[in-house]
């Protein structure tokens, strides 16, 4: 006696694979969207932040979710944004002569820097950093500090768009906005403020520089309390300033 499968029950081969197809071709279209709208999100955001400023960055959401997971009670951020007429042209000068020297030649990547970083570690030696101003505005502004290759990609898309959009001054005055100075403290108007009791438009070269020397790790760095090797940079950054003409 032949048994035979329940009709509802049965499907053959060639609806299986065509219901697959379709479930895949769904998947594709939605990847398409979602990369559509990725791209045009963050093209309306840069565009967006070329003209207002930025209301907070995730760096300074990430300080809060660190705040939680770590279980400490709420902190503010201290921050304060200012426009570019009322910094000093001595930050402008320190954080250049600190970070990227070759600021205005560049379009968003030092690629000498970059290569002898890599020469640097493949002969084994620590992996140093090599990003641009630029390229820490857009970490800063919309990334997380984590180290991965799927947030490098992100960080050198979005420092092509903000290189695209924005002109120079501007990406200085951002980074200069939301750059990391202390704990909680974020901008040179606040560190101004907090450090020295003045504002970021009265700044002198000697104080832009202190400041400007903290920002590779401005909370082991406190310029409130400056140590020996951060006296040290602080010199090297004025000296630097000088042979660039500021």
């Amino acid at each position: 006696m032949k048994h035979f499968r329940h009709p509802a029950r049965y499907r053959p081969f060639w609806r299986q694979a065509k219901t697959a197809f379709s479930v895949q071709q769904v998947c594709k279209r939605g990847l398409v969207y979602a990369l559509l709208f990725f791209v045009l999100s963050s093209l309306v955001l840069v565009g967006v932040l070329r003209f207002l400023p930025a209301p907070t960055s995730a760096f300074m959401l990430h300080q809060h979710v660190d705040d939680l997971a770590e279980g400490r009670s709420y902190k503010g951020i201290d921050q304060r944004w200012v426009s570019r007429r009322h910094i000093s042209p001595h930050a402008f000068a320190a954080v250049i002569a600190s970070e990227d020297q070759l600021f205005y030649q560049h379009n968003g990547f030092d690629v000498d820097a970059i290569t002898k970083a890599f020469n640097h570690y493949l002969r084994g030696g620590k992996l140093r950093g090599a990003s641009t101003i630029s390229q820490q505005v857009a970490k800063n502004l919309f990334l997380s500090p984590a180290k991965n290759f799927g947030r490098k990609a992100l960080e050198i898309w979005f420092t092509l768009l903000i290189e695209a959009v924005w002109d120079k001054q501007r990406i200085l005055e951002m980074y200069l906005n939301i750059a990391e100075f202390g704990d909680h403290l974020f901008g040179i108007e606040a560190a101004s403020r907090r450090y020295f009791g003045i504002s970021a438009q009265q700044l002198s070269a000697s104080q832009a520089a202190l400041l400007a020397a903290t920002l590779p790790n401005p909370i082991l760095l406190k310029a409130d309390q400056p140590s020996a090797y951060l006296h040290k940079r602080q010199s090297w950054i004025l000296g630097q300033m000088r042979a660039l003409g500021n």
